[in-house]
C-alpha cells in the first residue's frame, strides 16, 4: 500500500514539474516572439478602446487593421497620444512592448 501511495505522490509531483515547465516555456516563447507579445500587450492595455478584433465598431478608434505600413507613425502615436483621444502610453509601455505592438499590427493588417 505504501508503494503505490508513494508512487502516487512522485506521478503528480512529476506532473506539476512538467505543467511547470510548459508554462515557462510558453512565457519564453512569447518573450522571443514579438507577435506573441503584442497580442498580449494588446489584449492587455489596448482592446477595451480598439476592440479584440482591432476594430471597435461606433466608437472614433480606427480600424487597425488598416493602419498605415508606417512603424515610426505607430510608435510616435502609441507614445504620445493622439488628439486628446487617444492617451500616451510612452510612460506605461516599454520599447519593447511597442515594437511588439507593431509587430502583432502589422501581422493584422489588410490590405
Amino acid at each position: 500500500m505504501r508503494t503505490a501511495a508513494t508512487f502516487a505522490s512522485v506521478v503528480a509531483i512529476s506532473a506539476a514539474v512538467s505543467a511547470a515547465a510548459l508554462a515557462q516555456q510558453q512565457d519564453d516563447n512569447a518573450a522571443h516572439n514579438p507577435v506573441d507579445l503584442g497580442k498580449t500587450t494588446f489584449a492587455q492595455k489596448c482592446s477595451h478602446c480598439h476592440g479584440p478584433n482591432m476594430v471597435n465598431s461606433g466608437t472614433v478608434t480606427p480600424d487597425l487593421r488598416r493602419f498605415p505600413d508606417d512603424q515610426p507613425r505607430f510608435v510616435t502615436t502609441v507614445k504620445q497620444g493622439k488628439n486628446g483621444r487617444m492617451p500616451p502610453w510612452g510612460d506605461i509601455l516599454s520599447d519593447d512592448e511597442i515594437i511588439a505592438l507593431w509587430a502583432y499590427v502589422s501581422s493584422r493588417r489588410t490590405q
